[in-house]
């Protein structure tokens, strides 16, 4: 999904969102179909990609129909209507996954997309329309891609695999680099590029992106430290970490329409700098927490997060959307989306990384990889080690409040286009 967004995006932009979207849909049921249906390692790997890429295309074109169909100052009131179906989604899988693999198998959770899928696709054929314009005589850009895909591809790699900083990692990250040096070489030459980097001209597009890029990071980051501490320093089994964890979507769920009708109000900045706030002060919260605390120091970070995330989603990616053209929404939502998607990916190492300030990168990954303590003596200076990188990650999310806070006013002019109101 993180590789193929702004392909996707452009691909839609060119030939139409929601016939795009309405093929999303038609694939990740097919993709989960044979999931469910594998016999082997390689096919669940082959089948996970057709649904992934399925998944993707979707993702890709909900928030830009959204765009295209919501009138001016009506934006953020739908996309945040729409990152509340995707946390009630999220809290839906906290809830029933585990319950469907413990007594159905691990095939229940491809075969029960199936249904779903079908009757999502048959509803978006027969009831979405396209809206946005599309542009006219311009082509795909088939070299920017394939370059774009391989640099992109090769910097995840050398950050997800293995330490991070090993001379072997170190050299696949300079690779990719100098590939994707490569390719804003070639895209900037190009009459029609995929990834169109004069979007970043825009200043609340380069704003947003970027302040979500890293509250997306300390934000995925969370989950994967919140899990450590209450499965190893709390004790905590895996399926209650994950019930422990629903209340933070909950409010997320709640608070996300109102944030959307605020920001129609009163625009971005103010929310999206007050969100980054209440989530650097759940980080900071967190980490302060010692081996005696209790689950309710857990779930004041997590209320205090999700407040946040709430504050600071919807206003973005409102403030994003409605600033660029109308015929550039597709690859604009795959731009922000491969951000939040690297976040996610970078979101493991880079905590490790961090906690390698206290406790050495070896043991930290063994502990990860295994889910357990060799002692109880190892507690105190894991513990050190998770307060640690929550305590820098809250620093640099404190710190984004900076750049939100100069994102400047709405730009109105570029939502009248593309949208039949």
């Amino acid at each position: 999904m993180t590789i193929l967004a702004v392909i996707l995006g452009r691909l839609a932009d060119l030939y139409g969102r929601v016939r795009l979207y309405n093929l999303g849909f038609a694939l990740f049921t097919i993709g989960s179909l044979l999931c469910a249906l594998s016999r082997t390692g390689e096919q669940l790997i082959i089948f996970r990609f057709l649904q992934g890429a399925g998944a993707a295309l979707l993702a890709v074109n909900s928030v830009a129909i959204i765009t295209d169909a919501f009138p001016k100052g009506e934006l953020g009131k739908g996309l945040g209507i729409n990152i509340m179906a995707a946390n009630l989604g999220a809290i839906a899988g906290y809830t029933l996954s585990g319950v469907m693999i413990t007594y159905f198998g691990w095939r229940s959770i491809f075969l029960l997309n199936v249904p779903i899928g079908i009757f999502g696709t048959i509803w978006g054929y027969l009831r979405l329309k396209e809206t946005g314009i599309k542009p006219v005589g311009q082509k795909f850009d088939y070299a920017g891609s394939v370059l774009y895909c391989i640099g992109l591809a090769t910097i995840l790699l050398g950050l997800a695999i293995g330490n991070p900083t090993s001379g072997r990692n170190i050299a696949i990250l300079a690779s990719g680099l100098v590939v994707f040096i490569v390719v804003i070489i070639v895209e900037l030459k190009q009459k029609y590029p995929t990834l169109d980097l004069k979007l970043f001209k825009i200043r609340l597009f380069a704003v947003g992106t970027s302040t979500s890029f890293l509250n997306s990071l300390a934000f995925a980051c969370g989950p994967f430290l919140r899990s450590l501490y209450l499965q190893l320093v709390l004790g905590y089994s895996a399926l209650k970490t994950g019930v422990l964890l629903i209340p933070m979507e909950i409010v997320i769920f709640a608070v996300s329409p109102i944030c959307g009708r605020l920001a129609d109000r009163y625009g971005s900045r103010v929310l999206t700098s007050l969100g980054l706030a209440f989530n650097a002060a759940a980080l900071f919260w967190f980490s302060t927490l010692n081996s005696k605390s209790t689950y309710t120091a857990v779930l004041i970070s997590l209320l205090l997060f999700g407040l946040g995330m709430a504050l600071f989603a919807t206003p973005n990616v409102s403030s994003i959307m409605g600033s660029v053209p109308a015929d550039k929404r597709g690859v604009a939502n795959g731009i922000r989306m491969t951000l939040n998607q690297t976040a996610s990916v970078l979101s493991v190492p880079f905590s490790l990384m961090l906690m390698t300030l206290v406790m050495p990168y070896a043991k930290l990954s063994q502990i990860a990889s295994s889910a357990q303590l060799s002692n109880a003596n190892e507690v105190p200076i894991f513990l050190k080690a998770i307060n640690h990188a929550c305590f820098i990650l809250g620093i640099i999310v404190l710190l984004t409040i900076i750049p939100s806070s100069l994102r400047g006013p709405r730009q109105e002019g570029n939502r009248d286009t593309g949208s039949k109101e």
